[in-house]
């Protein structure tokens, strides 16, 4: 079973609902995915751990301890974000992203978390690049009127649903993904070999971005277990049925799709709307 970062329940998190579940899936006999919702710190995040059935499910909810760890310790002291502010008065002016603090901040707290779990593989003699790790999603959003910052490592997943239209807002760092965009023809690599993951390495380099969330966006993290099964426009459309009352029933009703197309990993996903 998942280590329990977070409760069932429905979360108020700055602008929007949010609600998760994970399921350890029709075939694993251990799940070792796992997810956090934080409502003090405005955050959100899933990780999918691997280096074998106790050291995934370690792994996972390591990452995300220490994540959150890091940034409930440093976001205190970042400057307020007025996102009425961001264009300046003056047009000679040097524009800077409201959110470059929040980005820096999330560099560091990755990479924090990256050291911690790759001290651990080191104690356990463990070489570079082996041992366990996880791959790591997620979004934080300071306030109401911060702007959205995803951070990513691996191959689980951001989307935002916007006016009907699904997109995914993470790139998957995978060799799969790289041949893809190199032009590579059959034989592709297999989907699931990572470029990347937290706590192999001494080393992450994490992607980190800010988006502007709009009233009505419907945003979802999900583990591979997921998006790996279900098509694309399936999922679009369970996410167009989401409301303020529904949002734990459409994060059960993408587990079960998972599960019908056949997925045999672990299925996380985490749903928010936004309100604000």
């Amino acid at each position: 079973m998942p280590i329990p970062l977070s409760p069932p329940r429905l979360h108020r998190l700055p602008g929007m609902l949010v609600a998760g579940a994970t399921d350890i899936g029709p075939v694993r006999s251990s799940n070792e995915d796992n997810f956090l919702l934080d409502e003090t710190l405005g955050l959100a995040m899933l990780a999918d751990g691997m280096g074998g059935h106790a050291a995934g499910e370690v792994a996972s909810a390591g990452v995300l301890t220490e994540v959150r760890a890091y940034l409930a310790l440093h976001a205190p002291h970042l400057p307020a974000v007025d996102l009425d502010a961001t264009v300046p008065a003056d047009p000679d002016a040097t524009w800077s992203d409201p959110a470059a603090a929040a980005v820096r901040l999330l560099h560091a707290a990755v990479s924090h978390a990256n050291a911690s779990l790759y001290e651990q593989n080191c104690a356990r003699r463990r070489a570079d690049g082996d041992g366990m790790g996880a791959t790591l999603t997620g979004f934080w959003r300071a306030s109401s009127t911060a702007p959205l910052v995803a951070f990513h490592v691996g191959d689980s997943r951001l989307y935002r649903l916007r006016e009907g239209v699904l997109e995914q807002l993470t790139r998957d760092q995978t060799l799969y993904q790289q041949a893809l965009e190199a032009g590579m023809l059959d034989p592709l690599p297999p989907r699931n070999l990572l470029l990347q993951a937290v706590g192999p390495s001494n080393s992450v380099t994490p992607e980190v971005r800010s988006h502007l969330a709009v009233a009505g966006d419907v945003l979802m993290l999900c583990s591979d277990g997921l998006h790996g099964s279900v098509p694309h426009g399936d999922i679009e459309d369970a996410l167009a049925q989401a409301n303020e009352g529904n949002l734990d029933q459409v994060c059960g009703r993408l587990i079960g799709m998972a599960k019908d197309c056949g997925g045999r990993d672990n299925i996380t996903v985490a749903v928010a709307l936004c309100d604000g």
